[in-house]
């Protein structure tokens, strides 16, 4: 349990790196969390960076969010509830990162980024499907907070349907919840018609 515990701590840490907010106080010193939703994920970059530095943010946001499973896995843990348990803590790092009083992005990467990883053999295969459900209801929609959504919600199909240990399914279930409470807003707009479209 001590092992677990400190991967759980990196997992979180690692998550914390506030990419968004880094790389635009760096290169436009400006605090990212005063433009538009006030959030430090990929989508909020593309406002102020362009789609370019929007797409490296998110593939760094992905990465972060792994090294803590990526340890935990080599060190030998196999249990999927510890497993997802240390992928959850690196989620919610980038969510609520300690280095920025816990006001961070909407872990819609970070969570891919653990997806990818979690469940060998299959889960990559599933995160490239739910990162194909929410290219298509993007490009439908124009909402990428719908996207994102529904998008983590096919990925937890997806682990049930093909008998995922529980742990990841509940574990994905959970990303999906998470989700739709950080996009809390944004739905409530597209519910009274007023969300921007990407």
């Amino acid at each position: 349990m001590k092992e677990a515990a400190v991967w759980m701590a990196l997992a979180y840490l690692s998550g914390s790196i506030p990419t968004g907010f880094l790389l635009v106080k760096y290169y436009k010193g400006i605090d990212i969390r005063t433009i538009g939703s006030g959030n430090t994920g990929a989508n909020n970059v593309r406002r102020v960076m362009g789609k370019e530095w929007a797409i490296l943010v998110a593939v760094v946001d992905m990465l972060k969010g792994v090294i803590g499973l990526l340890g935990a896995m080599a060190s030998g843990i196999e249990d999927p509830w510890t497993l997802a348990l240390i992928a959850f803590f690196g989620v919610l790092g980038h969510n609520y990162p300690i280095w920025l009083k816990f006001k961070g992005g909407k872990g819609v990467s970070t969570s891919y980024g653990v997806i990818f990883l979690l469940w060998p053999l299959y889960s990559f295969a599933i995160a490239l499907m739910g990162g194909a459900i929410w290219y298509a209801v993007m490009r439908t929609t124009r909402y990428v907070s719908l996207a994102s959504v529904l998008s983590l919600f096919a990925v937890a199909f997806f682990f049930f349907i093909l008998s995922a240990p529980a742990a990841f399914t509940l574990f994905s279930l959970l990303l999906a919840l998470l989700a739709v409470w950080r996009h809390n807003e944004n739905l409530a707009r597209i519910i009274s018609g007023t969300e921007s479209r990407l």
